[in-house]
């Protein structure tokens, strides 16, 4: 690679040979909150690029892979951290690993148990959704007065 930079939600990459490549930055979470010093500092080797103050490395052929892009399913994983996999997984009565296996990559849903996941997804989205008809709590109708002085 002879040059190296970045968008938003990109890591591009431009071969020896002037053929430009990018991957997206959601498989690299620690690149992707890097400030652009940090993103800057790099080192590239025989077979990838290296950022040692972020403990990350990202090799030369991971950029032809087939899946540089997520998949939806792999998307709405990896950008809402705060769903706990093995809960969800439970839930849609799959088992923890092999859903981390699908939003990693490292294994490939077949249609049907993406379609799925998605369904079960919605169908959590519909339950959030839901959440904006439960009536407000007392103490979101009144106000409330705090006091400095505390009793004796």
């Amino acid at each position: 690679m002879k040059k190296i930079w970045f968008s938003t939600e990109h890591i591009y990459a431009e071969s020896t040979d002037g053929k430009i490549l990018k991957q997206s930055l959601l498989w690299y979470p620690r690149l992707a909150n890097a400030s652009d010093e940090q993103k800057n500092a790099f080192t590239i080797g025989l077979d990838g690029i290296h950022w040692p103050d972020l403990d990350t490395d990202i090799s030369f052929e991971s950029f032809l892979y087939d899946d540089a892009e997520p998949t939806p399913l792999q998307r709405f994983f990896l950008t809402h951290k705060e769903l706990n996999i093995s809960e969800f997984s439970k839930r849609i009565g799959l088992n923890a690993t092999l859903l981390r296996n699908y939003i990693n990559g490292f294994k490939t849903p077949s249609k049907e148990r993406e379609t799925s996941i998605m369904n079960a997804i919605r169908e959590l989205g519909k339950e959030y959704m839901s959440l904006g008809s439960i009536p407000p709590c007392v103490a979101d109708e009144q106000e409330v007065h705090y006091s400095s002085k505390h009793p004796q």
